[in-house]
């Protein structure tokens, strides 16, 4: 199995009321690749800056992580600061710093064209197309967004649905995409359609009360399944 996975890497500074840490690992792509190192080899794009600790790289690539595809460039790591309540749910952001992270500009290696499965994480949906229009033939695309780039760049983001299998989405965030108050969660059906594929997984939201995908099948409006909260 072929993974692809494209999305940024990052030092996060992260306060809670039970403690703060600085700089540690963050980004999309190393959460992802992190994850699916457990069920298979990963491929890994991304940026980081000259500042960014050989040992993290190291982490990646001790959990069979390809990191052919991880640029290091001159300058600083992107970097996020956020706080987080009791509930753990909101991140309030603090101070962003894109860094080089501002002009990431993903170059596929050529071994990694011919991935099956890709994973988009949380970037610019004009990247992320970008990144679709390198791979030769995906069997399945999945991809994540954020309340920000709903907002800023929707029709960029649509475009980019028309070619994704499956969305990773917050409960707050389908609302926003779908312009609509009512909860998708408890919907028969999402209000939000993507033409790629009318078999395969649409949307996977997350609040606090679970986990839910929703897709489509031939023989009814839609299936869900649902995951309990850890």
């Amino acid at each position: 199995m072929s993974l692809l996975v494209v999305g940024s890497i990052a030092l996060d500074s992260v306060e809670t009321p039970f403690g703060r840490r600085d700089d540690v690992l963050g980004g999309s792509a190393t959460y992802f690749s992190t994850a699916a190192s457990f069920f298979g080899p990963v491929r890994l794009v991304a940026t980081v800056g000259d500042d960014f600790p050989q040992a993290h790289i190291d982490f990646l690539a001790a959990r069979g992580v390809d990191v052919a595809g991880l640029e290091r460039r001159p300058g600083r790591t992107f970097r996020w600061k956020g706080r987080y309540e009791f509930d753990l749910n909101t991140a309030q952001t603090l101070d962003t710093q894109l860094n080089v992270f501002g002009d990431f500009n993903p170059e596929l290696p050529a071994a990694y064209l011919d991935s099956r499965y890709v994973f988009l994480g949380n970037i610019d949906p004009d990247l992320q197309r970008r990144v679709l229009d390198q791979v030769k033939a995906p069997r399945f695309v999945a991809c994540d967004t954020m309340n920000y780039w709903i907002g800023s760049k929707r029709d960029s983001l649509l475009k980019t649905l028309k070619r994704v299998d499956m969305l990773f989405v917050n409960d707050a965030e389908a609302r926003q995409l779908a312009a609509s108050s009512r909860a998708i969660t408890s919907s028969p059906r999402a209000p939000i359609r993507w033409p790629r594929s009318s078999t395969r997984p649409a949307l996977a939201t997350a609040s606090p009360a679970g986990s839910w995908a929703t897709w489509r099948v031939p023989s009814a409006r839609s299936r869900r399944c649902c995951a309990e909260p850890s």
